[in-house]
């Protein structure tokens, strides 16, 4: 019986586990706590690569389960995962199902009343890296105020965040909201997707203060000390648990005119840039089809550092690092053209004391120090709505 199978206790490689180790189980797996409410549904799954079930794609495993799926959302980067970040996401169709792809990338990044106009249920299955600016928590958002707003329930099949073991970063100011960040939230919030479904219905941050009908789908053998290595790349630019682990602390490049390795074979591993007066690393970026088709600083020489030769810890660093930040910028020639103009810099962090503060040479701990109000409050917040120890 196909139930049986998807909720076959194993490992995140998807091999067997003895029945003495403790079992971590995501929400899609325990189907036996949600597939009956599908029954007779019009279901709609906002998915991509990283929805499985053991080695077989969520859809395809409903499918078989004669779920009535009639359409599937998307988020950055597709339903299958191969687009890089920022790339228009085009609807259409899955080729292999067959079923109409709806994209909530783009123009249309919430479902609108007619895409929810034949949907009972919405089951929402993304793999979360933990970080404000990773922008499936945005996608999140929206399909739940959209879902509130025309009586469509949503399930959220929560799944173990990477990051989840700690909380750092600046806290947004809602002046610098945008889709890289979209909650009073710190950068690394500890959060699992299905915690933070919560938090955004209990805080009241959808439009109006609406709340969804929502149900989150636990998981399994989990806490936020687990240390999870995902089976499945989140997208195409985060392929190794090094560059997971890392992704926190070297996006902010994002915002300025330093690579972080797009159009190579380790990117989020690396940063560097043409004329940086100090590191030990060269690396030259490539265009790679589906990841990186015109990554900054193509074809030319960039100079900086591979992390995993500098970092002793990398495994499991615990706090948002700054150092690789503010030693880039120490050492870039023209300090005046660090931060790109567009002010994206900015809404990566969430306001624009980070940015200045660097400008001004304020050294790491004050920087540090200047989160510690924001962080307190938000880990009461966080608080109550953890569904793991």
């Amino acid at each position: 019986m196909v139930l049986t199978v998807a909720c076959a206790q194993r490992n995140p490689s998807g091999s067997v586990v003895a029945a003495s180790e403790t079992v971590l189980r995501t929400g899609a797996e325990c189907m036996e706590r949600y597939l009956p409410e599908l029954t007779g549904k019009r279901v709609a799954v906002c998915g991509n690569q990283t929805s499985v079930v053991g080695k077989a794609h969520l859809v395809d495993t409903l499918l078989s389960c004669k779920v009535k799926i009639v359409k599937l959302f998307c988020p950055e980067h597709g339903f299958r995962g191969q687009a890089e970040a920022g790339a228009t996401i085009a609807s259409g169709k899955d080729p292999l199902t067959g079923l109409p792809v709806v994209s909530l990338y783009g123009k249309n990044k919430k479902p609108t009343a007619e895409q929810l106009q034949n949907v009972d249920i919405v089951l929402f299955d993304l793999q979360d890296v933990g970080c404000r600016f990773y922008t499936y928590i945005s996608t999140l958002h929206y399909v739940m105020e959209a879902a509130a707003e025309n009586g469509v329930k949503v399930i959220v099949l929560d799944r173990p965040n990477p990051n989840g073991y700690y909380v750092d970063g600046p806290v947004l100011d809602p002046k610098f909201k945008s889709f890289v960040g979209m909650h009073p939230v710190p950068v690394v919030y500890g959060m699992t997707i299905g915690e933070y479904a919560q938090m955004i219905n209990g805080e009241k941050w959808l439009a109006n203060g609406a709340k969804c009908d929502l149900e989150v789908v636990k998981l399994e053998g989990y806490t936020h000390q687990t240390r999870y290595e995902l089976p499945v790349a989140p997208s195409p630019n985060l392929q190794t648990k090094k560059a997971i682990l890392f992704y926190p602390s070297l996006c902010f490049f994002e915002g300025t005119n330093v690579s972080v390795g797009r159009g190579t074979d380790h990117p989020f591993e690396m940063y560097g840039a043409p004329g940086l007066l100090d590191g030990a690393y060269t690396f030259t970026p490539h265009a790679i089809p589906g990841v990186s088709e015109n990554p900054p600083f193509k074809d030319q020489v960039c100079r900086g550092e591979l992390l995993a030769s500098v970092c002793i810890d990398w495994d499991a660093p615990g706090s948002l690092d700054l150092f690789f930040l503010l030693n880039a910028y120490q050492n870039y020639p023209d300090k005046a053209n660090f931060f790109l103009k567009n002010n994206f810099f900015d809404k990566l962090a969430g306001t624009d004391l980070l940015r200045k503060q660097i400008i001004a040479g304020i050294a790491e701990e004050e920087i540090r120090a200047s989160w510690e109000p924001g962080l307190e409050n938000f880990k009461e917040i966080r608080g109550k709505y953890l569904l793991y120890e």
